[in-house]
């Protein structure tokens, strides 16, 4: 009997596989390869051909990985296959890291309608990135970021990213690589629960922050990006009569002002990509253009850019 050596590739349905001048006709199913062939070398054993044959190696035949943002007011997941984004969800993170991941994990692949066997390799990332055993692999989320807005816009340069707790201004070099970071991590000063916190004072909803704020009509400075002096501004305000689209415009500029400090600081260059939570905030993102003077580039969904390049890194873990 001839021996055929065979190399298996990613496909479901009928497959020919050749080898010199012998072809081989099979049909791959999920759970292995029916071959029409005496024997066949399959991961480094001759096994008799007739039947289904169970995958007795690794095979990419899903090419499908996840990557998982784990913030601290979100936690994010990407399901990549290929440059293809299947599906992705956001959830809030709360009190368990961890129980967020495996939640927001579970939420992608049910809408993806996948099984968790299905995805080769998962990349973790956000600052609870540790807390995980979904993950093949921790990253953190400045080079996740990194890769998931040069991913997304090949022209970036920089990226913004203003999330939960932190807000960070990533430099990167022309072929991508992360080349310097600032990063605003010792409070709260300028981010999403910054506005959380003023959306309350001022007695409005987080998701109006940005229509309001074009609606107004007079310039008021506040001094302050500190939560804690920044409230106390906002209530004298209100109380002096300052109406509150006023107000939330000049939150807008003095979130503004401080990414513009670290754009200085950095000598980050344009394009600008926008990322995290607080890019949705229209308000925002006008205040930051004004202030750097040019446009910046917004994903679709700026919340999971993290959890993305957390899955396209994810990719390369495969053998």
């Amino acid at each position: 009997m001839r021996r055929l050596k065979c190399r298996l590739q990613a496909a479901e349905g009928p497959v020919v596989f050749i080898r010199r001048r012998f072809i081989v006709p099979a049909y791959m199913t999920l759970e292995g390869i029916i071959f029409f062939a005496p024997q066949v070398y399959l991961g480094g054993n001759y096994c008799p051909a007739w039947g289904v044959i169970r995958f007795a190696m690794i095979i990419h035949e899903y090419n499908i990985t996840a990557g998982i943002d784990i913030g601290s007011l979100s936690t994010d997941a990407v399901i990549l296959k290929g440059d293809e984004i299947l599906s992705y969800s956001v959830v809030p993170t709360l009190s368990s890291s961890e129980a967020a991941a495996n939640l927001a994990y579970q939420a992608a692949l049910s809408d993806a309608a996948l099984e968790m066997s299905r995805v080769e390799r998962v990349v973790a990332t956000g600052y609870g990135r540790s807390s995980t055993d979904l993950a093949d692999k921790a990253v953190t989320e400045i080079t996740c970021h990194a890769v998931g807005a040069r991913h997304l816009f090949a022209e970036a340069m920089s990226v913004i990213d203003i999330g939960g707790q932190d807000s960070k201004v990533i430099r990167l070099s022309e072929d991508g690589r992360v080349e310097d970071f600032a990063m605003n991590d010792k409070c709260a000063a300028g981010t999403g629960r910054f506005l959380e916190v003023m959306a309350r004072a001022l007695d409005t909803e987080l998701t109006s922050l940005g229509d309001l704020s074009a609606l107004a009509v007079q310039d008021v400075r506040i001094s302050s990006t500190c939560t804690v002096f920044a409230e106390s501004e906002v209530v004298a305000l209100v109380a002096g009569g300052t109406s509150k689209e006023d107000i939330i415009r000049g939150l807008h500029r003095a979130i503004a002002e401080r990414i513009y400090g670290m754009v200085v600081r950095l000598r980050a260059n344009p394009p600008y990509v926008m990322t995290g939570g607080v890019a949705k905030n229209s308000g925002v993102v006008c205040a930051i253009e004004e202030r750097l003077q040019t446009r910046l580039l917004l994903p679709k969904e700026p919340q999971i850019v993290g959890a993305l390049g957390a899955a396209i890194i994810a990719r390369k873990l495969m053998p």
